[in-house]
């Protein structure tokens, strides 16, 4: 149950209107934009906070009829939350169905953060999906994240900010002694809050929430917790497929099919309720063993 302010506000509603002034950004040129990270941030910027922030860019040289239906993306560098990132915008095309954009995010002179993004008219064709995975419980009858990481740690997931609602399915993965497993790490997401009517902002949340437990699934087939490796994602590619709203519960099933090299591979699938596969995702990370002392 969401907790009221002092002021009778619902206080996940004032935190999530926080996150999503994340995504209004200024404009300083032509395709030329500027956002800012939350005041309280960890040491680089949250990976899905520079997605979001460029798919909002990149919308906003897009005709409204137009929604986005894929993003391919690569993290170049770690962000600096104290410093504001600059989006430039590139418009590669403008179709009869299609529209692609590319976007670069740039600090401190240089590029942190690389994103194409395509936008199609809305068109009819061939529809079928996936169901939803079975025997899944309900997000009603499972905890939510704050009180388990403040029973059990939880490391970089603990400054998840309390404008979004997470209830994880299975033991988390910050837990030493959880054991290895096949199965796929699967959680229900959504806004800690109403959101507008506004598809845009609903697509941009969504991939944000997507960073989230995506690289978790590879240390999750292994008899590891997250704060024995160090993670960073790579690169990232989403692909909408319906039309959702992200202050709806969505299940969000992660699965791991390969690692190696220091990297792994995670690929996940977002369900609404009623069974229908609205988002899925890829993503390659650095997953690797801390290096020693001296070593390069």
């Amino acid at each position: 149950m969401t907790e009221l302010s002092v002021d009778g506000v619902p206080r996940g509603q004032a935190v999530l209107d926080e996150l999503m002034d994340l995504l209004v950004l200024e404009q300083l040129e032509v395709d030329l934009f500027r956002g800012t990270s939350p005041d309280a941030s960890p040491v680089r910027v949250f990976g899905g906070q520079v997605a979001a922030q460029a798919l909002v860019a990149a919308a906003r040289t897009v005709a409204r009829d137009r929604s986005v239906h894929s993003l391919h993306a690569y993290f170049l560098r770690g962000g600096d939350p104290t410093r504001p990132i600059v989006y430039q915008v590139e418009r590669v095309r403008d179709g009869s169905s299609f529209t692609t954009r590319r976007v670069m995010a740039i600090q401190h002179g240089q590029a942190i953060f690389a994103l194409s993004a395509s936008f199609q008219v809305a068109q009819s064709g061939p529809v079928h999906t996936v169901p939803l995975p079975a025997g899944v419980p309900a997000p009603e009858d499972l905890p939510d994240l704050g009180s388990q990481v403040l029973t059990g740690g939880g490391g970089w997931l603990a400054q998840m900010p309390r404008s979004l609602d997470v209830r994880l399915l299975d033991e988390p993965v910050w837990t030493r002694d959880r054991l290895a497993t096949e199965e796929p790490v699967r959680a229900w997401m959504k806004a800690d809050g109403v959101l507008p009517d506004d598809p845009v902002r609903h697509v941009c949340l969504l991939t944000y929430l997507s960073d989230l437990t995506l690289l978790g699934s590879v240390v999750a087939r292994h008899d590891l917790a997250t704060t024995q490796v160090q993670m960073a994602s790579l690169d990232h590619a989403m692909w909408f497929h319906e039309p959702f709203r992200a202050d709806e519960w969505l299940l969000y099933e992660c699965w791991s099919p390969a690692a190696s090299g220091g990297r792994g591979l995670a690929q996940g699938r977002f369900f609404t309720r009623e069974g229908v596969l609205v988002a899925s995702t890829m993503q390659e990370g650095l997953v690797r063993f801390p290096r020693s002392a001296g070593e390069r």
